[in-house]
């Protein structure tokens, strides 16, 4: 999925050159076998094994200021988090102090564990901490693990704190001068430097810096003639979530001459990225006449299916009457 980033490339940042980790494989060729059957949500299955990676308790570390010494930072951040929050609460301020001692990969590993674990207040303090940790972190194995789980949650603000974490990680500050470099990176020849940046791209945009514009740069990928970067600028459309990406990621699904480009946007409208519920079912007026679009082909149109089925969570025959009939009473016509 969007998530896999786990391959270190090159990037220059600002006319430095830093070490980052850019999206890896992210987009693979589609095939026969990928085509979703019935009764099996075929986007879980694409992304299954990647929650595997997160096991219980990350990092056991000794904490100063007599915290316990058997307390893991999970463990001691748990109990901070099921604390009421509260200025004068001095058990609270207690565990904060705590946590600033920790290193900060060990503060966004361990907080990006307990928020994939739905603690309470994890998901805030990794937004209120993550301009803290830019230029801090490295994306190993553990870390991507984490941020692939996160970016695989059902929970939208999870999501979220995995593009904080990942943003930081890269170092990547939040102003229109990124965006600046993104755009220039995103236009150059070289693969790994283009696919990185249209990710990037998405993932600023989706924290609120420059939207609109890196809408715009990321739609003007769509007609790139490699295949590959007409992916990476639908995953990177993905991540924005705003609903004025959905008629771009709907065009991608059907005009696309890429089987995988049109898997990637179908992933899109239907589970993966950064879509609310609400936004997705916009989408489903286009969806049903994709399935009645004799001009699709019989890939396209179990994809179609597939999108329909795990937006609505109705589980309907591969037919695009029976889809037809359900909107049409769902809309009360």
């Amino acid at each position: 999925m969007l998530g896999r980033q786990n391959t270190a490339n090159q990037a220059h940042r600002f006319g430095n050159q830093v070490q980052t980790e850019a999206p890896a494989s992210g987009c693979p060729e589609a095939s026969a076998a990928d085509t979703p059957k019935e009764d099996l949500s075929f986007w879980r299955r694409f992304h299954g094994g990647l929650a595997l990676a997160i096991t219980a308790g990350i990092f056991f570390v000794f904490l100063l200021a007599g915290v316990g010494k058997a307390n893991s930072p999970r463990q001691v951040l748990g109990d901070l988090f099921r604390q009421p929050s509260t200025k004068n609460d001095a058990r609270s301020s207690k565990y904060e102090n705590d946590l600033d001692r920790l290193s900060p990969q060990t503060q966004a590993e361990t907080l990006l564990e307990l928020a994939i674990g739905n603690s309470e207040g994890a998901n805030q303090e990794i937004a209120r901490r993550a301009e803290s940790w830019s230029g801090k972190l490295h994306l190993d194995s553990q870390l991507a693990s984490d941020t692939a789980a996160a970016l695989t949650s059902s929970d939208l603000s999870v999501r979220q704190s995995a593009l904080e974490v990942q943003l930081a990680a890269y170092g990547l500050a939040k102003n229109s001068s990124t965006v600046d470099f993104l755009i220039h990176n995103a236009a150059a020849s070289g693969h790994a430097q283009k696919t990185w940046a249209l990710w990037a791209l998405g993932a600023l945009a989706n924290r609120g810096v420059e939207t609109a514009r890196a809408e715009q740069a990321l739609v003007s990928h769509l007609t790139d003639a490699d295949a590959d970067s007409r992916c990476w600028a639908v995953e990177g459309l993905a991540l924005v979530g705003t609903t004025a990406t959905i008629a771009p990621l709907l065009k991608a699904m059907h005009d696309d001459p890429s089987p995988t480009v049109r898997q990637r946007a179908a992933f899109s409208l239907a589970e993966s990225g950064m879509l609310s519920h609400e936004q997705r079912l916009t989408a489903l007026p286009q969806l049903v006449s994709f399935a009645q679009d004799s001009s699709l082909n019989s890939e396209t149109h179990a994809w179609v299916f597939q999108a329909l089925g795990d937006i609505t969570k109705q589980r309907l025959p591969n037919d695009s009457a029976a889809w037809r009939n359900w909107y049409a009473t769902a809309k009360g016509e």
